[in-house]
């Protein structure tokens, strides 16, 4: 098969859809791999790298859709990149799509098949491509957060572990999948006085267990949620229903409650936001105020640390790549039921019902 990867041209993202290991390993299945020039620019590696590893090299994004087969990004293709896609292309990347209708669309008119990373599950219910970018997100919201804390950030002026006499930052994380334990994570390792709150007791339990007394848990409900979001100094939203658009928990009048120079940190944003008062920002200009609370909402915050991600993305994604090129969509899906879960649109079809739901748009069965 022959693969591209373009360059992301996505505000400030700096990831790359494969390292030069990624890349070799296709070319050893013996795949032809096109990269765009100066794909790995923002991560340190250079084009001679993906050479040596026996990728080709394209000097445009152009070259690179034409050329190719399945094109692997890391992010949802700009409308640029719609206006590239043709029914025999294969994109393989993150896309979100519940949350924006003009990208689904426009990726139906293409009428290529689209594999999203974040819907790909296993039988036990867990998002394999997402959990690595999840846990990405959930460390960068707690330093984003304690950062824009700072009042030279616009925050209240407080240090997440306090001193001695006076009180720790108080956290509060609303959903405690992947993301959102990360947060916890390292929130507590900060110093900070940390609530947990989400509707899976069992969930809570075992946050309990890891984390002893270090931890205070609620059961996830309007008014819990409403008692502790007015009473914190970093609320961090990192609710997930998959594929789904995410449920808006913080309303605007909880968050008119807080006091100012508080922060917000949505990593739900690229699913709609679990927050009211959120939209998404980029990492050129990621914050803004709603009654003199701090939001932070970049919608692909791990493209701030584009290093780390791009070979926890690799590390993830390379075997379900691996295995569409070797096989076609067709036969890999069914041989793989969690691959094509991953399937949102296929032929210009809206495949995946929950998608369609959110956006009322024309569902198709895959089975069909």
């Amino acid at each position: 098969m022959r693969i591209g990867i373009p360059k992301e041209i996505k505000n400030n993202e700096n990831r790359a859809g494969l390292v030069p290991g990624g890349v070799k390993q296709l070319v050893q299945d013996g795949h032809e791999v096109y990269f765009q020039e100066n794909l790995g620019m923002g991560i340190g590696i250079t084009d001679q790298e993906y050479l040596d590893a026996g990728g080709i090299k394209l000097n445009t994004l152009e070259e690179v859709f034409e050329k190719a087969e399945m094109i692997i990004k890391v992010k949802e293709p700009q409308p640029v990149e719609i206006a590239l896609l043709r029914p025999h292309h294969i994109l393989y990347t993150y896309l979100h799509l519940a949350a924006d209708r003009d990208l689904t669309v426009g990726l139906m008119e293409s009428g290529s098949t689209c594999v999203a990373y974040e819907t790909i599950q296993l039988d036990d219910g867990s998002l394999p491509l997402l959990i690595p970018m999840s846990e990405v997100a959930g460390r960068m919201a707690t330093q984003v957060g304690a950062s824009y804390l700072q009042a030279n950030n616009g925050g209240k002026g407080i240090l997440m572990a306090g001193v001695a006499g006076v009180r720790e930052a108080r956290v509060t994380v609303i959903g405690c999948g992947i993301a959102g334990n990360n947060a916890i994570k390292m929130a507590l390792g900060l110093g900070a006085k940390v609530t947990a709150i989400d509707i899976s007791t069992r969930r809570l339990a075992q946050l309990e267990d890891i984390y002893q007394m270090g931890l205070s848990t609620l059961y996830s409900s309007p008014e819990t949620i409403e008692q502790t979001v007015i009473n914190s100094d970093l609320v961090i939203g990192a609710v997930l229903v998959a594929g789904a658009k995410a449920p808006k928990l913080v309303t605007r009048d909880m968050i008119s409650k807080m006091q100012k120079g508080s922060v917000i940190v949505d990593i739900a944003v690229d699913q709609g936001g679990c927050i009211e008062t959120c939209k998404p920002t980029t990492h050129e200009n990621p914050t803004f105020e709603v009654d003199g609370v701090v939001h932070y909402c970049v919608a692909n915050m791990p493209g701030a640390v584009p290093l780390t991600s791009t070979y926890a993305l690799t590390n993830a994604t390379l075997q379900y790549a691996r295995r569409i090129a070797r096989d076609g969509i067709d036969k890999a899906c069914a041989n793989d039921p969690c691959l094509k879960k991953g399937i949102n649109i296929y032929k210009g079809h809206l495949v995946y019902e929950q998608v369609a739901v959110d956006l009322d748009l024309p569902y198709t069965s895959l089975d069909k």
